[in-house]
Order: structure tokens, then sequence, then C-alpha cells
């Protein structure tokens, strides 16, 4: 038995995945549109979070190698939070190494 593993469309970068799905070009623009809101403010909470773990990682003058000890995670994955790659992280796991680095962090719903 084999299992069918080709593409059968892709949606080019940039494009809009929801036109591709059929929807009709006003409902797949705010759909688009939302998705893009929401990808937006999931960057930015991670971003803050990976903000406060870099100032946390400065003002203790700690190497990378030592923080990774402390946060419980691999050097590499220290050296992407500096760097800022939101991307490779779940909120989860940034608020994991957050707790284990002493800060408490407090969600706030509008």
């Amino acid at each position: 038995m084999s299992i069918d593993t080709k593409s059968r469309h892709i949606t080019l970068a940039g494009a809009n995945v929801f036109a591709d799905l059929g929807f009709d070009q006003e409902e797949a623009s705010a759909l688009q549109a939302e998705s893009q809101r929401i990808i937006s403010e999931k960057l930015a909470i991670k971003d803050s979070l990976m903000t406060e773990l870099a100032q946390w990682i400065d003002t203790n003058n700690l190497k990378q190698s030592e923080a990774a000890q402390i946060l419980g995670v691999t050097r590499p994955r220290v050296s992407d939070v500096v760097n800022k790659k939101a991307i490779k992280f779940t909120i989860d796991a940034l608020i994991d190494m957050l707790a284990r680095a002493g800060k408490h962090v407090k969600l706030s719903v509008e």
C-alpha cells in the first residue's frame, strides 16, 4: 500500500489562501485580514517575552550556556531567544523559561 504525498495545489507566498480555498473575494479578504491580525498579536506577545528573557540574561551577566542551564534548554535555544526568532517558540515555552528565570507572567485580557 502506498500513500499519496503529491501536492495538488500550492498557494504562493503573499497570495490569499482563503481565496484559493474557494471563499468569495470579500470573505477571503476579511479572513486573511483577521488571520494576519491574530498572527501579529501572537508575534508581539512572543517579542515581549523574548525581550524580557534577553534583558534577564544581560542584567545577570550570563553567558548563553549559563542561561541555558538555568532555563532548562540548549545554548542554541538561548541564542534563538536573544536573536528573537519567534517562529521557533510557542508562547507557553517562553513563559516556562521566564518562570525558570524567576519571572512571573501576568495575563491581561481586554
